[in-house]
């Protein structure tokens, strides 16, 4: 099995860079490039042109290793990790469909709030139904660091899953503010989930999890600061739906918490934040939101952001490998 986590790793890495070779260029001659809110920080109109839906290298490095490394799997029946796969593509083109219109053809004529809150409801609810269908998913809420599950009325489990998807999707999408930031965190992330499913002998989901880590490696290269290609929509939602659905596929929804604690910290500011400016006409809670543009409001280098949220990530991957490690016998 750790043959084949290496080699997923590797193909998704190495399809990753060479990917950035060619399509960063591309993107560069398209005039792909970010437009910068008037209301974020004076500092970030630097960052103005540089070349975004930089997404598409991960997935494409991701996509290959999972078809290359995952094929034996494929042979023997085991679809899993292609659930996983297909499900952060639909993501991933719904948020390439607004990086298209917005960045490339120029026009905010992308999909309104309410269509992509639809979208993501109707593909959250599919994709839960489809893992009962198959097997993988059970009414079964496993309590992390307790080890302990209960059974939950199935309408009930499905509002929950449709809810936790859709939070975990836009959670990623908010903490992609910075260079590298979101990449970094998310690192952390796949390597706890590389190491579950190695030690719960899950080898399509170590292979999708490895390729994840080789991919956001891959990305990362160009992605840190001063980064010279933007993940975009396209790659916060892929990577968004993919978190999720490794949490949904392994039967442990409610890791998301401790392991995406960025994700979590990041998206309660932003809600936090407007929902007090609401209810005070014009207070805030934070300098700015979300959280990290709070820290670099306080005079927080790009830097120092990475590294600090990084660190706090790989703790809580960490913990999270403790969590649920003791769920089955090794």
């Amino acid at each position: 099995m750790m043959m084949r986590l290496i080699t997923a790793f590797l193909i998704s890495l190495g399809v990753t860079i060479i990917s950035g070779l060619i399509l960063i260029p591309m993107l560069r001659r398209k005039k792909a490039g970010q437009t910068i809110r008037e209301d974020g920080p004076v500092w970030h109109k630097s960052k103005q042109g540089t070349p975004t839906m930089g997404g598409l290298m991960f997935i494409a490095g991701i996509t290959a290793a999972c078809l290359i490394a995952g094929y034996n799997d494929m042979r023997h029946g085991e679809f899993g990790h292609i659930y996983i796969l297909v499900f952060a593509l639909i993501f991933g083109f719904i948020g390439f469909l607004d990086d298209y219109e917005k960045v490339v053809k120029k026009r905010n004529l992308g999909l309104t709030a309410q269509q992509k809150f639809l979208l993501q409801l109707v593909v959250a609810v599919v994709f839960v139904l489809l893992l009962r269908l198959a097997g993988y998913l059970q009414p079964n809420l496993y309590i992390p660091f307790f080890n302990m599950t209960y059974q939950i009325p199935e309408p009930i489990y499905l509002v929950f899953a449709a809810f936790i998807i859709i939070a975990t999707v836009n959670a990623v999408n908010i903490t992609d503010g910075v260079d590298g930031l979101v990449t970094g965190v998310s690192i952390p992330v796949a390597v706890c989930y590389t190491a579950i499913a190695f030690i719960w002998s899950y080898t399509y989901l170590g292979v999708f999890a490895a390729a994840l880590c080789g991919g956001l490696v891959g990305f990362l290269i160009f992605n840190f600061h001063p980064a010279r290609v933007i993940m975009g929509d396209t790659g916060s939602l892929f990577l968004g739906g993919v978190v999720c659905a490794m949490a949904f596929v392994m039967n442990i929804p409610l890791i998301i918490l401790p392991l995406g604690i960025i994700y979590v910290v990041e998206i309660l500011s932003d809600v936090i934040q407007i929902s007090y400016f609401k209810l005070t006409k014009g207070k805030r809670v934070f300098k700015m939101a979300p959280l990290h543009h709070h820290f670099e409001m306080c005079g927080w280098s790009e830097y120092r952001l990475f590294f600090v949220f990084l660190s706090i990530s790989a703790i809580f991957a960490v913990l999270s490998f403790f969590a649920v490690s003791s769920r089955f016998a090794v």
